[in-house]
């Protein structure tokens, strides 16, 4: 059978899918969710969740660098792939010998074309559309607690050396937005590059917000930013409720309650 992804791929399936590679850790905690635990043969050493997948399944390299030998021993039926995680050139590599599915996600919406994708792949309909709908109410009874909540300009930094933050184009943009956040980098592509004195020039910026991943912010950093840049209120935040889509977004909103809870 023939099947697209959601960059328009042709992908031929001859056999039900037993062998899963996924190169994406949030992909790979979606398969988890869907109940594809045993499918799953090959994973990257970023994969943290569940907590003991990289103790059950092979390592196969990171997101950018992969090992093809150990691939190659693991035969896979398909192998997970995410337009921004991974390389054109792991893509344009691994499709020569294997099935490739390739995501492209910078919204909810196409979150749930995803999750979707997979559950038709997989024979997981039923888990998909649960799933789907658990979000849904989520987001929903997050909409009602959020439409009299004041707005908050944030500046969203995911990186050190050099800083950079979170642009436009982003699903980290998007989710800042469904959050209840401005985001006073929306003007700026994708993942710019930024001068801590810049911060100074944004009015009444209320808050930096130092994301868990890719880069570890800890409170250290926080001390750093203040000292050298701007007095706004920083604090540290949990990165993948911003940038994990699939089955993490299932929680996401009620992290986001506690956050402005908290605030």
């Amino acid at each position: 059978m023939t099947y697209k992804d959601q960059m328009g791929r042709e992908i031929n399936i001859t056999k039900p899918v037993k062998r899963i590679i996924s190169l994406v850790p949030s992909q790979t905690e979606l398969l988890v969710e869907l109940g594809l635990l045993d499918k799953i043969v090959g994973v990257t050493k970023f994969c943290v969740h569940p907590e003991n997948i990289r103790k059950e399944k092979v390592i196969v390299g990171g997101t950018k660098n992969i090992n093809h030998q150990k691939i190659r021993e693991l035969s896979p039926d398909i192998i997970l792939c995410n337009k921004e995680e991974n390389t054109k050139e792991i893509v344009e590599q691994l499709q020569k010998e294997y099935s490739v599915h390739v995501s492209d996600i910078c919204s909810v919406p196409e979150a749930f074309v995803l999750i979707e994708q997979y559950g038709e792949l997989f024979e997981k309909k039923k888990e998909a559309n649960l799933l789907i709908s658990k979000i849904k109410l989520e987001n929903d009874m997050f909409n009602s607690f959020i439409k009299d909540v004041p707005l908050k300009k944030v500046a969203y930094f995911i990186w050190k050396d050099p800083w950079m933050v979170a642009g436009k184009g982003t699903f980290i943009d998007y989710m800042l937005k469904t959050a209840g956040f401005i985001n006073v980098f929306s003007h700026a592509d994708r993942y710019p590059e930024v001068d801590l004195k810049d911060l100074k020039t944004f009015q009444d910026l209320d808050l930096i917000m130092l994301s868990s991943e890719p880069f570890p912010f800890t409170d250290k950093h926080i001390t750093e930013l203040n000292n050298s840049s701007s007095n706004t209120k920083t604090i540290l935040v949990d990165g993948e409720y911003f940038s994990w889509y699939g089955s993490r977004l299932a929680g996401a909103f009620s992290y986001f309650k506690t956050l402005h809870e908290s605030l």
